[in-house]
């Protein structure tokens, strides 16, 4: 496995990226917009991804809030796979007993992604870039 990385959900994304910059300091990099794409039509101006650089080896995902969600339940975390292989393993796995929120398939990112909550109700993001 690569790395596990935070990811939170947040209403208002870019003044939370912009809060947690001034807080911890790094750089905010791959900010994507919902704009223009057709599976987030009704959220334009809102964040779908944006990443936090502290430093070299502390990154933070953010994206906007699309739907309901509570404090608490609004920090995801992803697992990026070195090869395929692995994500599939570990989608199964994690999936065992637990629940699926999105298959996995290939994504306009260009990876291999799924959502999944595991038997503890702890969200993973799979993840394997091609």
């Amino acid at each position: 496995m690569k790395r596990i990385l935070p990811h939170i959900y947040l209403e208002n994304c870019k003044e939370a990226i912009e809060y947690y910059q001034q807080t911890f300091g790094g750089e905010i990099k791959n900010v994507q917009l919902a704009d223009g794409m057709e599976m987030f039509k009704g959220h334009e101006g809102k964040y779908i991804h944006a990443e936090l650089h502290i430093n070299e080896s502390c990154i933070i995902y953010f994206a906007d809030v699309f739907g309901e969600t509570q404090k608490g339940n609004n920090m995801w975390l992803m697992m990026d796979a070195e090869t395929e292989e692995e994500l599939n393993s570990l989608y199964q796995k994690i999936a065992e007993n637990g629940h699926i929120k999105m298959e996995l398939q290939d994504t306009f990112w260009n990876s291999k992604y799924a959502v999944v909550v595991d038997k503890y109700g702890v969200t993973w993001e799979l993840n394997y870039s091609k």
